[in-house]
């Protein structure tokens, strides 16, 4: 099976800061398949290390692209990319 990618604009006010990092880095950890963020053209990390996410910057409005590979890949990118878009800092 081919990796699936999506690109995906952050949508919190204050990008991926410590609360919407670990949000998302733990429900990449929890899909139990590999993944990996990258933002612009830089090197993809693993979506699952909160450092790694972290120091990536992503400030709202940023694009970033999500892969996944194996089973469940497109449920867990459909996840993963509605936790991007959303602006937790509204709540």
């Amino acid at each position: 099976m081919p990796s699936l990618t999506r690109t995906v604009r952050i949508g919190s006010s204050h990008g991926l800061h410590a609360r919407p990092a670990k949000m998302f880095a733990q429900a990449a950890k929890d899909s139990g398949i590999p993944v990996t963020i990258a933002k612009d053209s830089g090197a993809p990390v693993n979506a699952a290390s909160i450092l790694g996410v972290i120091a990536l910057g992503i400030e709202q409005g940023d694009y970033v692209t999500l892969t996944a590979d194996g089973e469940g890949a497109e449920a867990t990118l459909d996840t993963l990319a509605d936790l991007l878009s959303t602006d937790h800092d509204a709540q």
